[in-house]
């Protein structure tokens, strides 16, 4: 079996491995491809994996030996799932592997906030305690996240983990409804825990952390009119950039409705153009890396092998939009 990894890089940029896959057929692993150098570098593989590298009907037509595509992500539109069911091809995904990871972030921007470290670290190394006259001091009000609120809008796996997460930290989670009303699949009744409606959730929350997937009923749901209804709302995202409506964050700003937002990721990435929030004071947006844990890259490599081997002994798994 031949087994081509398009776009390799963002998983593994050295410090993990593809032995497993090596061990299962004749291994070619690309850092980056191009559209231009798709067809090229894929025209002879049986097993073809894609991170980024998007699959369609044209190029589907074109590798006649492909037998398999495995996505090194849990999102899987970049791949035409339709035709490929129409062609018999199976496509597999990679789910759960960066729930710990993208979590830790969510912590990590919430954290950030309220215990300011690298804030009083860097002015304990410019000196500044040495000179100060009281035993302890602080640069701006420090703050508890016990008997917070955070709501959550998308309880699937990480929404859980988040919520569990939060409320070992003391906090009140409110659980937004679906977009349609109905109650998250894996909602359950505890304490702490509320289900609330989707506009009501700004209300309630001193912080919202998104989770959503980005599709037609989600783009740009955190709108103008969601956040009217804010009150002084620092909002997290570590879903997808196109949940937000960018002008509408920006002058929520300038209501106070909005306090902060804090995203890993963008609409565009890498990003196209320069953007009024990336330099905004209330604004902090990582490269979309909070799935990149060294030990999340290393189960998402794991599992895209398995479901590799899984193919091969004829029990494909973790199929997406075409099951066989």
């Amino acid at each position: 079996m031949n087994i081509v990894i398009l776009d390799g890089y963002t998983a593994n940029p050295g410090d993990v491995n593809w032995s497993g896959l090596e061990a299962l057929g004749s291994l070619t692993v690309y850092d980056r491809t191009s559209p231009y150098e798709l067809i090229e570098r894929a025209k002879d593989a049986h097993i073809l994996l894609t991170n980024k590298v998007a699959i369609g009907r044209d190029i589907f037509d074109i590798l006649t030996r492909l037998r398999y595509v495995g996505i090194l992500a849990t999102g899987y539109s970049i791949v035409d799932t339709d035709y490929a069911k129409v062609l018999g091809i199976p496509v597999t995904n990679v789910p759960s592997y960066s729930t710990p990871s993208v979590s830790q972030q969510v912590f990590a921007f919430l954290l950030n906030y309220s215990n300011q470290v690298q804030v009083h670290a860097d002015s304990v190394a410019r000196g500044e305690w040495v000179n100060h006259q009281d035993f302890s001091y602080s640069l701006n009000s420090l703050r508890d996240l016990t008997g917070k609120t955070l709501g959550i809008l998308g309880y699937g796996e990480i929404g859980r983990h988040v919520g569990a997460i939060a409320r070992a930290f003391g906090m009140k989670v409110a659980v937004s409804r679906n977009t349609n009303g109905s109650a998250p699949r894996y909602f359950k009744e505890e304490e702490n825990i509320t289900l609330v409606p989707f506009d009501e959730l700004a209300e309630v929350a001193d912080f919202v952390s998104l989770h959503a997937p980005l599709n037609s009923d989600t783009a740009g749901i955190i709108n103008a009119r969601w956040l009217e209804k804010a009150r002084g709302l620092y909002l997290i995202n570590t879903a997808r950039g196109g949940l937000i409506d960018e002008e509408a964050v920006l002058a929520a700003f300038e209501t106070e409705k909005l306090r902060g937002y804090w995203a890993d990721g963008y609409i565009t990435e890498p990003p196209t153009q320069s953007s009024l929030l990336f330099a905004h004071p209330r604004v902090r947006i990582t490269p979309h890396n909070a799935w990149a844990s060294k030990e999340a890259r290393q189960r998402l490599i794991d599992s895209a092998t398995e479901n590799v081997r899984a193919f091969i002994d004829g029990k494909p798994q973790n199929l997406v939009g075409n099951i066989l």
